[in-house]
């Protein structure tokens, strides 16, 4: 391994790639440490602690909420514009043609996700400031007209600005700059967490931390294999005569991954499960009763560990199903491989190769599925079987880590 980085270190331009790479990661943990005026850290940092689902955004957004800084965002109203995208594609047939035209109809769709990506800030840090309103102990000070206009437009400016940094990254060849910056969020509280653990050890609990240990190394185990895995579908391209040369005739295979969905359907899921509760949150304090006990009893049921984890499971299952069937278009494939003079031994091209590609993702994709589900509650399991709060071991973040890490030593 050490021979690899030093022949990457060796290499000018990678070299140069690299170091710009990582002054970016540094800018952005920069950003990440400026607070936003009037903010009371304390009182915000318990209510990040007793609300577990703010916890699991503060995760996707690079560890910026919890601090309330001028990057307190993240970079989730982008994802969040790319995923919309992604699936009006599925409806709008102008899109669906951009997405056919390859790299110029890909920029304008990027571009289109961009311009969106600002209302999306807009409207999410003002969901997020009257969230903090609704904090037992006062998050905010008394603000007027304009703080509130001062804090969105810096929140906003600060997505924005991680959006840019992104897309920088992205440009060098060294992983997806988005998931980069996510990486660096998570890794960035790693210390402060190995901190606190170290602070409440407890002689007696060495089985304990050997249990977690284990599972952790189980668990990137589990998304290596799982991030790597693939099915190869045996294809042949036929013989063709160009000029006076024959040409073709290759054997090679396509690829189905077995994680085609990646994180995506634990955040859709994060969404789905956060909405209802956040909505009561604002008509707790209602002057009607019965909206302020149906707040409190929706806020509630949302809270109970078991009836969480459930949903989460559940809705986490079915998301990988559903994005999977949303990237994923065995008609679109079926087509390209017969105008290239492809075909499946033993499988008719055309329909009957559609429905052999549908098949086999049908077999692959439950793995998957279940791995996803298991990853995503594996932190609600850990701490009701141990009753540790401190070594809650974070399958997502685990599960970002680990596949960001792949990704970018491929590239």
């Amino acid at each position: 391994m050490f021979s690899k980085l030093f022949q990457v270190w060796k290499t000018p331009d990678l070299r140069k790639n690299v170091i710009f790479v990582l002054a970016m990661l540094v800018v952005f943990r920069l950003a990440a440490h400026i607070p936003i005026p009037g903010v009371d850290p304390e009182n915000l940092r318990q209510f990040f602690a007793s609300n577990q689902i703010l916890g699991l955004l503060n995760v996707f957004s690079g560890g910026t909420m919890e601090s309330f800084s001028v990057v307190a965002l993240g970079v989730s109203p982008y994802i969040t514009a790319s995923i919309i995208f992604q699936l009006l594609a599925m409806i709008i047939p102008r899109l669906e043609e951009m997405q056919k035209e390859g790299q110029a109809g890909q920029e304008r769709i990027n571009q289109y996700t961009r311009m969106a990506t600002v209302p999306l800030a807009f409207l999410q840090a003002y969901g997020m400031i009257a969230l903090l309103r609704q904090a037992p102990r006062p998050v905010l000070g008394d603000l007027d007209a304009f703080g509130i206009a001062t804090i969105l437009t810096i929140m906003t400016a600060g997505t924005v600005f991680l959006m840019w940094i992104g897309e920088l990254i992205s440009e060098k060849k060294i992983g997806n700059g988005i998931s980069l910056l996510i990486f660096a969020g998570i890794i960035a509280g790693l210390p402060s967490t190995v901190q606190q653990a170290l602070v409440s050890f407890d002689p007696s609990q060495v089985l304990t931390w050997a249990a977690f240990a284990a599972i952790a190394l189980v668990t990137i185990a589990g998304v290596v294999v799982i991030s790597e895995g693939q099915r190869n579908v045996p294809v042949i391209y036929a013989k063709r005569m160009r000029g006076t040369r024959l040409s073709g005739g290759a054997e090679t295979f396509l690829p189905l991954r077995v994680n085609m969905a990646g994180v995506i359907p634990i955040i859709f899921a994060i969404s789905i499960i956060l909405f209802p509760p956040m909505i009561a949150q604002f008509f707790i304090q209602a002057k009607t009763e019965a909206v302020a006990r149906f707040a409190q009893a929706t806020i509630a049921f949302f809270q109970d560990q078991t009836i969480y984890g459930i949903l989460y499971f559940l809705m986490v299952m079915g998301f990988t199903y559903f994005y999977t069937a949303v990237i994923f278009h065995p008609e679109q494939v079926a087509e390209n491989l017969q105008k290239q003079g492809g075909f499946i031994p033993g499988i008719r091209p055309g329909r009957p190769t559609a429905e052999h590609l549908m098949r086999t993702l049908n077999r692959i994709t439950p793995a998957a599925a279940i791995f996803l589900a298991v990853i995503a509650v594996l932190p609600l399991v850990a701490q009701n079987v141990t009753g540790s709060q401190t070594l809650a071991i974070g399958g997502t973040s685990l599960l970002i880590v680990v596949s960001v890490v792949i990704e970018t030593v491929n590239q």
